[in-house]
């Protein structure tokens, strides 16, 4: 029987980064995942392929805007959906490659198999080929991930009715895609597909998409989107999706009581996710798992056993690649005898279309809720000299901060790289820096991250000096 100091089960983000950091602390250290594929959802069918499509239709609505650059296009200009595909799936295996690599550069022992509980310190592996192994480890941490959410009454047959992860391989482009979910993962495919000519309409149970995020980004969001073409039927609540050959029927129900019926060709299932134990036999080693099917854990990500660890989606928290990823590498230090620590307030959120959105931090409603007493300063993207020379004018940077000391207490971004624009909120945030702080640091000119100047300003007694 092999043993080891620290067995991984699951190859996520969050799994695979523990892994690392285990050997790298000197651990002896293996991981095993269910699939032939390493990098778990986020790899395979997640963060990674959807941003491959929302890149390749990017440059695809991009065109119609040629012109305005002085750019004329002669000709058709065609899409290739079944080449679009496979470039995303060639990314896709370009960086599940790079996940091997730095398993066999670190040393790190990898089983391929369904990993199981026989107790709290041995685990077995289920092969494909129907054989088994039984491995012996010190700890265990478990990073199984999550999965698509449903709605009881919904059938997902694969084919029409469908979650994220087929979203993700149609051989054609929807003539009406209803997506039943107006979060992260449903906008962002939405936009995909409304970018290559598809009907898209979005009902959402909430008031509002991207619910989980400042008002005022939703509204941004929602009005951009509507200009783009995307219906939304907010406030209103599934009650039947219903498959007819090729047709798909969605009636909801609105705040007043009304049935809407949406008839589409495809209708995508996008209402969350869950965590994901099956076949884990977690009880088998002692470890709870609560009513939420979440793995319980303490403030160090410790279960109710204590040489067993969770981490991720499995746990309490946002389901995000890069939350898992620093709990991985807290996991792995503390293990090592070492004080890491998460601040949870600072890991950001991002929805990666175009304009793309992103946040960290407390929103204004959770400001309201808590008695805070905060300022707000924002800035608009079409102030920004920046933004005019590339035609990205939607959106600004919202800036609050803590009426009475100036620390930032969140920053709430939509517009072009915001994405990428949200590291500077989360840097200032981390060493607690004041509105001021940010006003007073050099931006290079022409930048969008000026907009984050210029939205410190406005937060410091209004003094933007550019709207």
């Amino acid at each position: 029987m092999s043993s080891f100091d620290v067995v991984i089960i699951g190859s996520g983000p969050g799994g695979y980064v523990s892994a690392i950091r285990c050997a790298q602390l000197g651990f002896k250290t293996a991981i095993v995942e269910k699939y032939n594929s390493l990098g778990g959802t986020c790899l395979n069918v997640g963060c990674i392929p959807s941003k491959a499509l929302l890149s390749s239709s990017h440059h695809y609505a991009e065109i119609a805007h040629f012109a305005d650059h002085g750019i004329e296009v002669s000709g058709d200009v065609k899409i290739n959906l079944e080449k679009m595909i496979a470039r995303k799936q060639a990314v896709v295996d370009q960086t599940v490659g790079g996940i091997n690599y730095l398993m066999d550069k670190n040393k790190i022992t990898v089983f391929n198999g369904l990993g199981s509980f026989v107790d709290a310190t041995h685990i077995a592996v289920a092969k494909a080929d129907g054989t088994s192994e039984t491995i012996e480890a010190k700890y265990t941490v478990i990073a199984t991930g999550s999965k698509p959410s449903s709605l009881p009454f919904i059938k997902i047959d694969k084919e029409r009715i469908i979650t994220s992860t087929e979203a993700l391989a149609l051989k054609e482009v929807p003539k009406h895609l209803v997506i039943i979910g107006g979060g992260v993962i449903g906008i962002e495919l939405g936009q995909v597909y409304l970018r290559l000519g598809a009907q898209v309409s979005v009902v959402e149970f909430m008031d509002r998409i991207i619910p989980g995020m400042d008002g005022s980004l939703s509204k941004e969001l929602t009005k951009v989107l509507k200009k783009q073409g995307m219906k939304f039927y907010v406030s209103h609540k599934v009650k039947s999706v219903e498959r007819n050959g090729d047709a798909v029927i969605v009636q909801a129900e609105n705040a007043k009581g009304e049935t809407i019926t949406l008839e589409g060709d495809y209708s995508l299932v996008s209402v969350g996710r869950r965590p994901y134990t099956d076949g884990l036999n977690a009880d088998k080693a002692g470890v709870k798992i609560s009513d939420r099917g979440q793995v319980e854990v303490n403030d160090h990500l410790q279960t109710n056993v204590p040489n067993i660890y969770a981490i991720g989606d499995v746990v309490r928290g946002a389901m995000l690649a890069h939350k898992a990823e620093e709990e991985g590498t807290m996991v792995a230090e503390i293990l090592a005898g070492q004080k890491p620590h998460i601040d949870y307030n600072l890991i950001p959120g991002v929805v990666y279309t175009w304009p793309e959105v992103a946040a960290v931090g407390q929103t204004e409603e959770q400001l309201k809720a808590a008695g805070v007493k905060y300022k707000s300063g924002s800035f608009p993207f079409k102030a920004l000299g920046r933004a005019r020379a590339s035609a990205d004018l939607d959106g600004f940077v919202k800036i609050l901060a803590d009426e009475k000391t100036d620390e930032v207490l969140g920053v709430h971004m939509i517009g072009a790289r915001t994405a990428d624009l949200i590291a500077e909120a989360v840097t200032a945030m981390e060493f607690k820096a004041s509105a001021e702080d940010i006003s007073r640091m050099s931006h290079a000119h022409p930048t969008f991250a000026e907009a984050v100047k210029e939205a410190a300003l406005a937060a410091t007694e209004n003094r933007a000096l550019h709207v």
